[in-house]
């Protein structure tokens, strides 16, 4: 029988796919949503901190959530013969701890994973969940780019 943590895969990292960040792509979504001036003209990139064109951490956090989705639209498939109708997944009512522990340079290309931690039942939304994960990012050489913990509504009724 299929339990509430097969489903989630509890304790087990998943590989929601990977980007590769272009310098057009990091400057469209910069000027329209974080126009500082490292995000959006390379010249001066070079003189700023970062020494070179970057993403924004919005921009990485955003295609962390593209790939989330798609992820979830693959479990949407995967067998459920546990106790109940299948989970669906509903809003997410937040995130804790972001952060972004290192640029994402134009041309690098970040792999995107997440890990179920927990689930517990909400006791003011009966036949939901509150699912609890470790969301992370990792460029090319492993280094950790992007962390956060994300919690999502899951209804089980």
């Amino acid at each position: 029988m299929t339990t509430l943590d097969d489903y989630f895969s509890i304790g087990e990292t998943i590989v929601l796919g990977s980007h590769t960040f272009g310098a057009e792509e990091i400057k469209a979504f910069a000027r329209k949503f974080d126009p500082q001036r490292f995000h959006v003209d390379e010249a001066e990139a070079q003189k700023s901190l970062f020494g070179r064109l970057c993403a924004s951490g919005w921009h990485t956090t955003s295609i962390w959530m593209k790939y989330n989705l798609l992820h979830r639209e693959e479990v949407a498939g995967k067998p459920w013969d546990g106790p109940g109708p299948r989970p669906q997944f509903g809003p997410s009512p937040g995130f804790e701890k972001l952060r972004w522990l290192k640029p994402v340079y134009a041309g690098e290309t970040v792999t995107f994973t997440r890990r179920a931690l927990a689930h517990r039942a909400l006791a003011s939304r009966p036949g939901w969940l509150l699912l609890t994960m470790m969301c992370e990012a990792f460029d090319s050489t492993g280094d950790k780019v992007l962390e956060f913990e994300s919690a999502v509504l899951v209804k089980t009724q």
